[in-house]
């Protein structure tokens, strides 16, 4: 071998081994990215409480008095509880932190009004009512709830006051087939509703007359196609629709434009889906008993267990809602129950 190629040689086995560890440390900083990114969503996220029924919003009797009211009266015969909850199905809250949850199984709405220790029940003792599975507040505080019995959705003033319904038609009949989810726009009134088994989201105005569609009968996977749609969030001027059959995300914009796509691994009618003000998506899978935290760009950013959170004996979360002060509320379907988080961003408001 000559000198010169022996020179060479050796300059390319010196400049290998300097090169090999930035190499390898640039690569363990791209996997410890990932990992740095999740660490900061763990630690932002902290358990506020956890509530199933009225007993954990008033204010509580003091034992002696109690058990004072049950000599007098006698003690109380067994009746099933209609301020329990116990197939909690949907949830939102309003602008004054009340928490309305739809609860199938109860065949009621529950209201949860921890700031002034209040409880009620919309329309209590009322037919209208049959089995609730979905909620949105508008910019009015208007409660507009999806019935799965009339496949329509009933709208209700602040007071609880009932004040008509949208989807229905002549004869009884609705326009929608199989009303899911619902969303509602607070800066323009349009309300978006997840129409699973017609394939398609219908958007509305806040009267209920149809402004366009997205999806197309049959289903299909193209951008702008969705597959059993079953959850919808507005945010930000961009419309979240969580196309379960197809197991991803599409991301529209407010009048029905495809804008992007989020990948999942797995999606179902039980999953949850909620948008936090960083536009980051919460995804949770009961399978899993887990929720997985998306960049608004669709990289993974996280995976947490609410229990390691800090509620205990948590699992299979289903569906979920995150307040304009980033209070994260998360469906425990297995125990009747919802639990609440602090998502803690910069200047966030405490949750109550």
């Amino acid at each position: 071998m000559s000198i010169g190629k022996r020179i060479h040689r050796s300059m390319s086995l010196l400049l290998a081994c300097w090169m090999a560890p930035l190499a390898a440390a640039a690569q363990e900083a791209t996997i410890a990215q990932p990992a740095t990114v999740a660490q900061q969503i763990s630690q932002r996220l902290s358990f506020v409480r956890s509530f199933s029924s009225a007993d954990d919003v008033r204010e509580p009797l003091h034992p002696v008095l109690d058990r004072t009211i049950d000599i007098i009266a006698g003690p109380k015969d067994f009746v099933p509880r209609i301020d329990a909850l116990r197939s909690p199905a949907g949830l939102t809250t309003d602008s004054n932190d009340r928490v309305f949850i739809a609860d199938s199984g109860a065949k009621a709405v529950h209201t949860f009004d921890f700031v002034h220790s209040k409880y009620n029940l919309l329309e209590k003792g009322g037919d209208r009512l049959r089995i609730p599975i979905a909620l949105a507040v508008d910019g009015q505080d208007n409660l507009y709830v999806v019935d799965d019995s009339s496949r329509t959705i009933l709208v209700y003033d602040s007071a609880g006051k009932f004040r008509r319904s949208l989807g229905r038609l002549s004869g009884g009949e609705s326009y929608f087939e199989s009303p899911a989810a619902i969303a509602i726009d607070v800066t323009t009134g349009r309300v978006y509703v997840c129409d699973s088994h017609r394939h398609m989201v219908i958007i509305m105005d806040d009267h209920g007359r149809v402004m366009s569609t997205v999806g197309k009968r049959g289903g299909g996977d193209r951008t702008g196609e969705f597959r059993l749609p079953s959850q919808v969030v507005v945010n930000g001027g961009e419309v979240f629709v969580l196309d379960a059959g197809n197991t991803r995300i599409q991301i529209l914009d407010t009048a029905g434009h495809f804008l992007r796509t989020i990948n999942l691994a797995y999606a179902d009618h039980r999953t949850g889906l909620a948008v936090d003000k960083q536009g980051n998506a919460y995804v949770s899978d009961p399978v899993l008993n887990q929720i997985q935290v998306f960049s608004r760009e669709g990289r993974r950013l996280a995976t947490f267990d609410p229990s390691a959170a800090g509620a205990a004996n948590f699992s299979h979360p289903s569906a979920m809602w995150i307040t304009a002060g980033d209070c994260l509320y998360v469906v425990d379907s297995q125990s009747n129950r919802v639990s609440l988080f602090q998502i803690r961003w910069e200047n966030a408001k405490q949750c109550r």
